[in-house]
């Protein structure tokens, strides 16, 4: 989870390949570059497992019902 402020521009892995997820090197041509509108909370995979990179599907665990287990889950983890 990253706490993003408005202005950041975040270079986000789409690939799986990056050497440090959710991160993506400069140099990659599939990287997604964001540059953020509002202050918020983004949920970024860096197992690189996500369908939907640079978004956390949660696929490296096995699946829970609601969006509150699967945070808790989460934060369990850090």
């Amino acid at each position: 989870m990253r706490q993003v402020k408005p202005g950041d521009t975040l270079l986000l892995c789409r690939c799986g390949r990056s050497p440090q997820p959710p991160d993506c090197p400069p140099n990659c041509p599939d990287t997604l570059e964001l540059t953020i509108q509002r202050e918020q909370l983004l949920l970024l995979c860096r197992c690189g497992l996500s369908e939907n990179l640079p978004y956390c599907d949660g696929r490296h665990n096995r699946p829970v019902d609601g969006l509150s287990a699967r945070l808790q889950r989460f934060l369990k983890g850090q």
